[in-house]
């Protein structure tokens, strides 16, 4: 007997869809549906990646209020972009992202929707230019990070970053993985504030991986997307510029979500560096004829804000410091969670939005059920997901967890 879902019936025109099969979803996707569903007052979400401040909220920057002021003000048209997206945002980057490489020729970029966008336009590229290249990836690492090199179809090599149960960077693993690597394979590399651990490489780490990758003929893929929210924003980028020192090529993707505060905006850069201007010109042909197979050209209005904020000295000047606020509360915060039991000690000692706690997945789900604490099964937190009040209510629930 035909199945009768296989079939076409030609009076109804096409049914193809019906014959999807089902997807895993995205697990941190379902946990923010989890939390927005409760209706407890009380509830702690740690799980969403939003900088949230001592109120508990996620107000849109003062730099960027103004800047959107600016924009009402100024702008007289909607007309198209074009491809490479804001031209000037993406040069205006160029000082705060490449530091001491701004000026150099080699290194051209374009506005891209997100991190994310970015991520996927400069995997796509290496698969255009080498379709049999490998990615090393390091786990744990963000969750979209492996999807999004599926979708290039790039094969993906994992090798473990970080000792969940030691909490520490497994860092001759990942030195193993990248000298066992062949020539032009590509090397994922988060440029700070780890995502989802918090640990990052120290400089004599990111001196070491930068020599093996230039050594090894590979190809450094570097997301990074909290520039600032670690130690700062010159040293937030400072294993990039070694690798910008040390290698021919280089892939950045980097998101504007985090630090300006424009998440729902989608405000992201993909850059690239080849040994020649030449080269780059050739590359970046590519990038715009694969960005418009995927979006044509990336929306503006997110990518004119921080232009406007970079262009004006002022603007600029109270980024800047709104920067240094929201990375003083992260460290901060860490620094009360990490005081408040020895076995969370690590956590002072780690950057950025994110670290991992030591419970189990059951742990969790109890965190949930009956203190409305919302995080990842992993134990991934997000360290300023919650207001000043909520901090000794989290850390006694925390503990009390690992307490049995």
């Amino acid at each position: 007997m035909l199945d009768q879902r296989n079939t076409i019936d030609r009076g109804r025109g096409a049914q193809i869809l019906e014959n999807l099969g089902p997807i895993e979803s995205d697990s941190l996707l379902a946990l923010i549906a989890l939390a927005n569903a409760d209706t407890r007052p009380d509830k702690i979400d740690v799980g969403v990646g939003v900088y949230r401040d001592g109120a508990g909220g996620t107000p849109i920057l003062r730099s960027v209020k103004a800047a959107e002021k600016l924009l009402w003000e100024r702008q007289v048209t909607k007309s198209y972009v074009g491809g490479l997206g804001d031209k000037r945002f993406a040069e205006l980057l160029r000082p705060i992202l490449l530091g001491r490489h701004a000026g150099d020729d080699r290194i051209a970029g374009l506005q891209t929707p997100g991190g994310c966008g970015a991520l996927s336009l400069g995997f796509k590229l290496i698969a255009t230019a080498r379709p049999s290249a490998k990615v090393l990836i390091g786990t744990p690492t963000w969750p979209n990070h492996e999807p999004v090199t599926a979708a290039a179809e790039l094969e993906i090599v994992r090798y473990p970053f970080y000792d969940r149960q030691e909490r520490r960077i497994l860092f001759e693993e990942m030195m193993a993985a990248i000298r066992a690597a062949a020539p032009g394979d590509a090397v994922l590399l988060h440029g700070c504030c780890h995502n989802p651990t918090g640990a990052d490489l120290d400089l004599e780490q990111w001196a070491k991986v930068t020599r093996a990758v230039a050594d090894g003929g590979l190809i450094p893929f570097v997301d990074i997307a909290y520039q600032g929210l670690g130690r700062g924003l010159d040293e937030d980028a400072a294993g990039l510029h070694m690798l910008l020192d040390a290698c021919d090529e280089v892939v950045i993707a980097q998101s504007c979500d985090k630090n300006f505060g424009v998440y729902r905006d989608r405000v992201g850069s993909l850059f690239i560096k080849t040994g020649h201007v030449d080269t780059t010109k050739l590359a970046m042909n590519h990038i715009v004829q694969i960005a418009r197979e995927m979006w044509s050209m990336p929306p503006d209005h997110g990518a004119a804000v921080v232009r406007i904020v970079l262009e004006d000295e002022a603007l600029t000047a109270d980024w800047r410091a709104e920067v240094g606020e929201m990375r003083d509360r992260i460290n901060r915060i860490r620094g009360r969670i990490a005081a408040a039991d020895p076995r969370l000690a690590y956590i002072g000692g780690q950057f950025g939005m994110f670290s991992m706690l030591p419970v189990t997945p059951e742990q969790v789900r109890k965190l949930r059920e009956d203190h409305a604490i919302y995080m990842a099964d992993s134990g991934r937190f997000n360290v300023i997901g919650m207001a000043d009040e909520a901090v000794d209510r989290f850390i006694a629930a925390i503990v009390g967890a690992m307490n049995g």
